[in-house]
């Protein structure tokens, strides 16, 4: 894994926990939204294993795709979390 990998990472992340936080109506900073995404696409890419036999492929926009997605996810469990404490 090289330096061009880790900033895939953090550029997919960043997008698709920007866009999850518009789809949720939150207002995280860059860094959480980076967080977000890519915890996100850990958790798609789960989910598509599961569901599919396959991560998702389709390159970048794929990438963002799952992760968004993911992503959405994560914030919905934890809006729930958060409402039960």
């Amino acid at each position: 894994m090289g330096i061009g990998a880790i900033i895939g990472w953090l550029i997919v992340g960043a997008i698709a926990g920007w866009i999850a936080e518009k789809i949720m109506g939150r207002n995280d900073s860059l860094v959480m939204n980076i967080v977000i995404g890519i915890v996100g696409a850990i958790i798609g890419g789960w989910i598509f294993s599961a569901l599919f036999g396959s991560p998702g492929t389709g390159g970048w926009i794929g990438s963002i795709i799952v992760s968004v997605i993911g992503a959405v996810i994560l914030l919905w469990i934890v809006g729930m979390v958060r409402r039960r404490a």
